[in-house]
């Protein structure tokens, strides 16, 4: 590994091709990736590292060839800057060169008569030349353009021109020469050298500019193409984390929906399969309970049922002799005898049904229900017991359809009717509604009975729970098992139900059935 690193690490510095990185980048990882058994040895924590240090470098590629960008345009810049200003400094010493000899020779002309003219002055002259000539031969030196090269002996050949003529003339004795054409060419070659030049410059410049501007693109295009690369590596390493998420949600999810018949399996980081591996126990561990809660409850309904069957022959027995003997004490006794061996065949039959509620078969039954449909038909069941306490109705009822189990859709909602009868008072009022909330049906029946203490809620649903205003008197005769059947029916279809707050200036018990439309949490 060590090895790898230290490799990659010199070749990225060695060469600042974006290119050839990446190509090294590619080899590096995939020779890395070749000893790594991904699914058996990596972890959460270990992923995490893995993902953001290969995210990260793409954008520590990205900065290197800002760097690499930066440092050759900065270089460029600085060796065109030295020969621009070399190139300038020769060229206005050439001007000046120029002009020297050009007052020179015209000195020399005017002193033309040799009486007149002292030695010095040719010889002044003379260094003058060589003075031009070697400024001349310096800006030759600095590799400047053809353009300006062809000017530049130009230039020479000019002053060579005057020179052949003033010396001629010297010879000859003749004064006359054709002094302002001469000059007048020199000037010109050399204001042509100036404007020349400074085209130069500025073409140099404009081209170190537009060089300036094209690395910038550059750069911007290959920080995307590197940014892209980046989130692509993010985008895979949040793939396999919410895929292994997803996993884990759906399990607990299925153990909190009862569903303990399926396998659990959680794929992804080492740690997070040994957490799914934990729920598969835990999925074990509750089905060896609820097997278990299923056998107990199933053989206490049946040790019960046998000596009851007993028991209420008995009863009967009795109430029949005390009939025949017209004894009333005996006839009351009698009667207390056979209500509350119903009572215990209620209770037996209740707590058989409880213990059935999660067999799975019934599961595979779901059906799209009709629940406004549904609900009015068990409505219709009650008009009797509703007629009896001149109980009203207020009804706010929306067609809903969800995905469901018949049977246990209608027990939920008979069971709630059922306690809302038998707790409102005569002349009371029960509300219904019953809406589509968006992603689920939303079910609420509200009584004007006692209502359920604030400190009571969380325990109504519990098997054989009775609250305070229910122990005693009428109220006292169920085994407390129908919201618990409720809870678990609610349960079965992934929703939830619950005890809420009555409406303003209103009392009594509330409750809300929750049940996604699709039957999926």
């Amino acid at each position: 590994m060590k090895e790898l690193i230290t490799n990659f690490v010199r070749d990225m510095f060695r060469k600042p091709d974006l290119s050839k990185l990446l190509s090294a980048l590619s080899g590096r990882l995939s020779s890395l990736f070749g000893r790594i058994k991904f699914k058996d040895s990596l972890s959460l924590k270990s992923l995490i590292l893995l993902g953001f240090v290969i995210a990260v470098i793409p954008l520590f590629l990205a900065v290197l060839y800002a760097a690499f960008g930066m440092r050759e345009t900065s270089a460029l810049g600085r060796t065109i800057n030295s020969q621009i200003f070399e190139q300038t400094k020769t060229v206005r010493l050439v001007l000046q060169k120029t002009a020297d000899i050009e007052r020179k020779a015209r000195l020399f002309i005017l002193l033309s008569d040799p009486a007149l003219r002292q030695p010095y002055e040719r010889q002044s002259y003379e260094t003058a030349r060589a003075s031009f000539k070697q400024a001349l031969d310096a800006l030759l030196k600095l590799n400047v353009a053809n353009k300006i090269a062809l000017l530049v002996n130009e230039l020479a050949e000019k002053e060579k021109l005057i020179y052949q003529q003033i010396i001629g003339s010297t010879i000859d004795s003749n004064p006359d020469l054709p002094v302002d054409e001469a000059f007048q060419g020199l000037r010109e070659a050399s204001n042509t050298l100036s404007r020349e030049f400074e085209s130069h410059v500025d073409h140099e410049f404009t081209e170190l500019r537009l060089q300036s501007e094209s690395l910038e693109q550059g750069l911007l295009i290959k920080a995307a193409v590197l940014l892209f690369i980046s989130f692509i590596f993010i985008a895979a390493l949040l793939v396999v984390l919410s895929r292994s998420l997803r996993q884990l949600d759906a399990s607990i999810r299925q153990l909190g929906s009862g569903e303990l018949e399926y396998p659990i399996s959680v794929t992804g980081p080492a740690d997070l399969r040994y957490l799914g591996d934990r729920l598969e126990w835990l999925r074990t561990h509750l089905k060896e309970l609820e097997v278990s809660k299923q056998q107990f409850m199933q053989n206490v309904a049946r040790e019960i049922e046998l000596p009851l069957a007993s028991i209420r022959e008995g009863a009967e027995h009795l109430v029949n002799e005390a009939d025949k003997e017209a004894d009333s004490a005996r006839q009351t006794l009698a009667l207390n005898l056979s209500t509350n061996v119903e009572k215990l065949k209620t209770v037996s039959d209740e707590l058989l049904r409880y213990s059935q509620i999660s067999i799975k078969p019934e599961m595979n039954r779901k059906q799209t229900i009709n629940m406004k449909d549904l609900l009015e038909s068990v409505i219709k069941d009650f008009e009797m017991s509703l007629q009896a306490k001149s109980i009203t109705l207020k009804k706010l009822v929306r067609p809903v359809e969800i995905s469901g189990i018949h049977e246990q859709l209608r027990n939920i909602i008979e069971e709630l009717m059922s306690n809302a009868v038998k707790y409102s008072p005569p002349g009371g009022e029960i509300r219904i509604m019953l809406r589509d909330a968006g992603t689920q049906m939303e079910l609420e029946i509200e009584d004007e009975g006692p209502g359920i203490e604030p400190d009571e809620r969380s325990q109504v649903f519990e098997p054989f729970f009775r609250g305070k205003d229910a122990e005693g008197g009428d109220h006292a005769e169920g085994p407390g098992l129908g919201l618990a059947i409720v809870k678990e029916y609610v349960a079965n279809h992934q929703g939830k139900v619950e005890v809420i707050d009555s409406r303003q200036d209103q009392q009594g018990a509330r409750i809300r059935v929750q049940i996604p439309l699709t039957g999926e949490a």
